[in-house]
């Protein structure tokens, strides 16, 4: 039976250079993203170079009935990872921000992920798969200006080592749970941000990574035992770790 792996935001950004990724190593796929011609487009290109099958669903997953429909087309699949990559951020003082953005924003960077993470764990935690929550550097670094960003990426961090410590203390499971944390990431990310038409990432930041570099990271990370990938926000090197927040009980982990 075929097995894919389903990546959602996958129309921009790391979620497109994730799967190219992993089309370049024979995977079959399945994209996950709003806007129908960009995926269109990376299905198109993905065809050039790669004989998988990639299966497109359009959704806006700040929507719950729009998450629990999706899975339910996911259900007709055999899947061997999930990586909910799908998530934006906001720049912006709290007293200053949004309120219909930021909720948006933490509709999809937290209730859509913790629904999709519930429901593939549900069914695949006794196989061999992975779990891949894309996080932040902001995800254990409070920043200026996009505290309620970061907040909900310290959700996404905190919710993926916790899940990752659940596994490994239950016999049966065989699934892996795991966190990615980007640091800048030239993508369409500042944009969408800051609510501007453009960004220069060469003027805002000394260093940072393409999504081409983060999707490496990401395979990384997918090829490890490792929880966490993260980005050193001062150094920009990449390492992957164990989880980084304390766990409250201790345990003998399992053998790899």
């Amino acid at each position: 039976m075929k097995k894919y792996i389903v990546i959602t935001g996958a129309s921009s950004g790391i979620g497109a250079a994730a799967a190219k990724a992993f089309a370049k190593r024979g995977e079959n796929l399945i994209l996950v993203a709003r806007r129908r011609e960009l995926l269109e487009e990376l299905k198109s290109e993905i065809a050039k170079f790669a004989d998988v099958e990639v299966v497109i669903e359009i959704c806006d997953l700040s929507k719950q009935e729009n998450v629990l429909a999706l899975w339910r087309n996911l259900e007709k699949f055999e899947l061997k990872a999930l990586i909910n990559n799908a998530g934006f951020g906001d720049h912006s003082k709290v007293g200053e921000q949004n309120l219909e953005k930021v909720t948006q924003m933490i509709n999809l960077n937290i209730i859509s992920l913790v629904t999709l993470s519930t429901l593939f764990t549900k069914k695949y935690k006794d196989k061999d798969t992975q779990l891949i929550n894309i996080s932040s550097i902001g995800g254990y670094n409070i920043v200026p200006n996009v505290v309620t960003y970061c907040a909900s990426k310290f959700f996404v961090s905190a919710f993926s080592e916790g899940l990752y410590h659940e596994l490994a203390q239950d016999k049966q499971a065989k699934m892996q749970a795991k966190v990615l944390a980007p640091a800048a990431t030239k993508t369409e990310f500042a944009m969408v941000a800051t609510s501007k038409e453009s960004y220069d990432y060469d003027k805002a930041f000394k260093k940072y990574h393409t999504s081409e570099e983060m999707a490496e990271f990401l395979l990384r990370l997918y090829d490890s035992h490792y929880c966490v990938g993260a980005v050193d926000r001062d150094s920009f090197e990449f390492s992957l770790s164990k989880p980084k927040f304390d766990y409250a009980i201790k345990y003998e982990p399992k053998d790899n």
